[in-house]
C-alpha cells in the first residue's frame, strides 16, 4: 500500500507530512494500516508538527488519525501549506495550534457516499451520513466554538476559507510568515461557498416576464364555439 503519510525526525521533535488523498487505497476495514500509523506515532515522544496538503478522502481514516493525534501526549502543531479540504480539515482540528500559509485554503462540506439497493438501504445511507456529519461537527465545534447550526449550514454550502477567514472563524489560530502585530489586522477574510455563487449567478439572469392568465370570459366564449 502506498502511504499518504511520512515521518521526519528533526532536532525540535518530529514532523508528519500528510500529502494527497487520505487512505486512497485502504484503511477502513484494514487492521494493518491504522495499527501501523498508531505504532509510528507512538514510536517516539516530543513535539509533533503536522504538515497538511490534502483534498480529503476517507472520513473514517481521518477520524482515527484525529483521535490518535488528540490522544497523543506531546504538543501537536498543524501547518497547512496547500489545502486542507473535506476529511483533511477534520485532521487539522487536532492541532493544539493550527497555522495556515497565507496562500492556503480550507474547505468543509457534508460527507458523501455511494449507495445502492432498495428504499430501506437508501434510508440507512442517509441516516449514516447524518450521523457522520454530526461527528464531524463535534470536531469543528470543539476547535472553533461556533454553534452547531452555523457549522451545519457552512457544511451544507460547501464553504471554502482563505487563511484570514479561517483564523477569523476559529478553524485556524495563526497565519504563517506574518508578524504577531499583523495577525490582529482588522481586515476580514473571505468565505466562498458553492450555493452562494449559484444563487448569485441565478439572480443575474434576466427575469422572465410573468405570463398573465386568460380571462375567464374569453375561455367561456371559446368553449361555446366548441359546442355542437
Amino acid at each position: 500500500m502506498k502511504k499518504f503519510w511520512n515521518w521526519v525526525k528533526n532536532e525540535d521533535g518530529r514532523t508528519l507530512h500528510l500529502d494527497g488523498v487520505i487512505a486512497e487505497e485502504s484503511w477502513f476495514g484494514d487492521e494493518v494500516t491504522p495499527k501501523q500509523f498508531k505504532s509510528e506515532l507512538n514510536n517516539d515522544g516530543g513535539k509533533i508538527t503536522v504538515w497538511i496538503n490534502s483534498p480529503g478522502g476517507d472520513v473514517f481514516a481521518a477520524s482515527q488519525i484525529y483521535n490518535m493525534l488528540m490522544d497523543y501526549k506531546g504538543d501537536v502543531t498543524v501547518k497547512i501549506d496547500g489545502i486542507a479540504a473535506s476529511a483533511a480539515s477534520v485532521i487539522a482540528m487536532a492541532g493544539g495550534e493550527v497555522q495556515m500559509s497565507p496562500v492556503s485554503m480550507m474547505m468543509i462540506h457534508n460527507p458523501m457516499t455511494i449507495a445502492f439497493g432498495d428504499t430501506a438501504e437508501m434510508k440507512k445511507a442517509i441516516q449514516m451520513l447524518s450521523e457522520v456529519k454530526e461527528s464531524i461537527i463535534n470536531a469543528y465545534e470543539l476547535k472553533t466554538g461556533l454553534s452547531r447550526t452555523k457549522l451545519s449550514h457552512m457544511m451544507d454550502d460547501e464553504s471554502w476559507f482563505n487563511s484570514k477567514k479561517a483564523v477569523e472563524l476559529g478553524f485556524a489560530d495563526a497565519i504563517m510568515f506574518q508578524e504577531e502585530s499583523n495577525q490582529e489586522s482588522s481586515d476580514e477574510g473571505v468565505i466562498y461557498n458553492k450555493m452562494a455563487v449559484v444563487n448569485s449567478f441565478l439572480h443575474k439572469l434576466p427575469k422572465r416576464e410573468k405570463k398573465t392568465g386568460t380571462d375567464i370570459t374569453i375561455l367561456d366564449k371559446r368553449l361555446d364555439l366548441l359546442k355542437f
